[in-house]
Formats: C-alpha cells, sequence, structure tokens
C-alpha cells in the first residue's frame, strides 16, 4: 500500500479518528504505534504527521518517540491510503529468502538469521528491511523489533509477535552490562590477537559525517561500551574470534575491533583497506565478517530460558576454509 498527501482531497475521504491506546501498548513509541494504526503508511508520512501537529495525544502536540499511556487519547489525522496493489511489495525471492532463514520460532518470538545487506528495517532509500518484508510474509500478524543488526552484518535477528514479550525483551536489553541477553558474535580479525579474553572498556560517540552518513568514534564523551574479545583459531596470520559484547552501541565490535588494532575483515568503513583487498583476493572474501551467532535470555520473569542459535553464513564458512 502507499500513502498519499493527506491534504488532498478524494473520494471515500476517511474522517479523523480517536483512538485510546489499550493497556498492551503502554509504553510504545508513538511513531511505532501510527505506525500499526496505518498500515502501509511510509514512515515519512508519519513523521510529517506528527511534525506538523495533526497527531494529537490528549489533545496536545507530541513528539514521535512520546512513550505512550493506557488510556491516552490518540487523534489520527484523516489519511488516505491507495487501494492494495497500487505498489508491489517485497520481490517474492526476497519474501522467500527471509522466510527460509527464519532460525525459531513460538507463539511469542521470532528469530531470524538475518543475511548481510539487508537492513533491520526500510528508511533513507531502503524500500523493505527485514520487518517489512516479515509483516509482508504474515499479514495480519503482529511483528516488531526487538533490536537491530547493522545493515552489513549477518545474524540473529529478534521479532516479537505479542506486546508482551516485546516489553519484556526491551526491559531485559535495558538491563546494565548485559545482565538481561547475552550477546555472542562471531568475527574474523586482521593480524594476530593475543591469548586470553582481551577486554575493551572504552566510551563510544556517534557522529555525523558530511552528507549525514554515521561515524562512530573512542571518545570520552560517549556512551559506555564494553566488549570482550576471544581468539578461537589463529588462520593464515588473521585471528578468528568470538565476541561478548556487555552494551549494544552503534557499531560497538567494529569500533572497539579498530581500537584493538585488530580491525574486522572485511570492513569498509573502519576496517584496513590493504588486508581487506588481499583477503577479496585470497579467499574471495567481499563482505564484513561479522555474525550475530547467539543470544540467551529468559522471559516470565526467569522461567522460560531461550537459547538461540543462527548458524555462520556459508559464504563466511567458505572464507575460512580458504584461509590457510
Amino acid at each position: 500500500m502507499t500513502a498519499q498527501d493527506p491534504t488532498k482531497p478524494a473520494g471515500d475521504k476517511p474522517s479523523v479518528r480517536m483512538i485510546t491506546v489499550p493497556a498492551d501498548r503502554a509504553g510504545q513509541r508513538l511513531d511505532n504505534f501510527l505506525l500499526g494504526q496505518l498500515k502501509g503508511a511510509p514512515r515519512s508520512l508519519v513523521y510529517k504527521l506528527v511534525r506538523s501537529g495533526q497527531v494529537r495525544i490528549n489533545g496536545g502536540r507530541a513528539k514521535a518517540e512520546r512513550k505512550l499511556e493506557a488510556g491516552d487519547e490518540v487523534r489520527i489525522p484523516p489519511v488516505r491510503l491507495s487501494e492494495e496493489g497500487d505498489k508491489a511489495g517485497p520481490p517474492e525471492a526476497f519474501m522467500r529468502r527471509l522466510e527460509q532463514a527464519i532460525v525459531f520460532e513460538d507463539a511469542r518470538l521470532l528469530a531470524l538469521n538475518k543475511p548481510t545487506g539487508v537492513a533491520s528495517h526500510g528508511g533513507s532509500g531502503i524500500s523493505f528491511g527485514a520487518i517489512e518484508t516479515l509483516r509482508a510474509l504474515r499479514p495480519g500478524q503482529t511483528l516488531e523489533l526487538v533490536h537491530r543488526l547493522d545493515r552489513d552484518t549477518s545474524g540473529l535477528l529478534i521479532v516479537a509477535k505479542k506486546r508482551s514479550a516485546l516489553s519484556e525483551l526491551q526491559a531485559l536489553l535495558r538491563e546494565d552490562h548485559g545482565a538481561g541477553i547475552r550477546k555472542r558474535y562471531l568475527t574474523l580479525l586482521a593480524g594476530r590477537m593475543p591469548d586470553g579474553v582481551m577486554t575493551v572498556d572504552a566510551p563510544l560517540h556517534v557522529g555525523l559525517r558530511q552528507g549525514g552518513e554515521r561515524h562512530v568514534q573512542v571518545n570520552a564523551i560517549g556512551k559506555e561500551s564494553i566488549s570482550h574479545f576471544r581468539v578461537l583459531e589463529r588462520k593464515g596470520g588473521h585471528s578468528y574470534c568470538e565476541v561478548r559484547i556487555e552494551t549494544g552501541r552503534t557499531h560497538q565490535i567494529r569500533v572497539h575491533a579498530q581500537h584493538l588494532g585488530h580491525p574486522v575483515a572485511g570492513d569498509d568503513k573502519y576496517g584496513d583497506p590493504a588486508v581487506n583487498k588481499r583477503l577479496r583476493e585470497q579467499i574471495g572474501l567481499k563482505r564484513l565478517f561479522l555474525h550475530a551467532a547467539s543470544l540467551e535470555f529468559a522471559l516470565d520473569e526467569g522461567k522460560s530460558p531461550y537459547v538461540l542459535n543462527a548458524p555462520l553464513a556459508d559464504e563466511l564458512v567458505e572464507a575460512l576454509d580458504r584461509l590457510k
């Protein structure tokens, strides 16, 4: 579905809706609530409606990131969405690819082994990310991203099918020093890392380069960030490692690896161009070698444990096998 400018007249013009926020939506951001109410509306239109004051909460203006409370009255302005089929959905082959990448599902959660190159969600030039494609596969189901992965990182991406699971998992993610969710990544780092666990406790600050591109660097004004690197195997003068992170900052592993002097192989933003070129020519590594391999957590106040795993992507297994 595509959204048209709500200010333009049209036949069958929709009317203003007043929605009372139910208890199970308490704590949800306004923008995400609106995306659920305006099925098919692009995120850009939702932000436009909020910025212009056409969306109101209890009669007053609000920001897109505002957290809703049970009983809030949300004014949703008239928005005419074009008929289903006016705009193509995700390509069929892409939908099948993501469907085959589902590695776990129960009544509350769905876990995807996200391929590299797939964004967690659409935006800024990306029509369909993982969440939009999963929603197209499961029309009528409530699916919400629990967290995000960098576009170039493969591996576990968790989607909540119930609001209660989303709220509980997001609370676990907020717990200090990784107490709520244990996250394990696999990566190939340039050069020979020393034995044992190398811990990086270095604050990270997200800045913007010209053109709006995000660039992260170690900086005292940044947010606390902790990563633990451990060598699993040395191959071809490089280090195949597992990484456990206690915080989930943007580009955290990539910047901490660079800070150690052993950047992630295939990293075009923070890596070593000469090493990347050599690995591309020698073992055919054409992508970032970073994979979210496992997540461990427990729902229902610790009564329902989950251990989720995503196999290393085939192209990374093949690259490792070629590395002598």
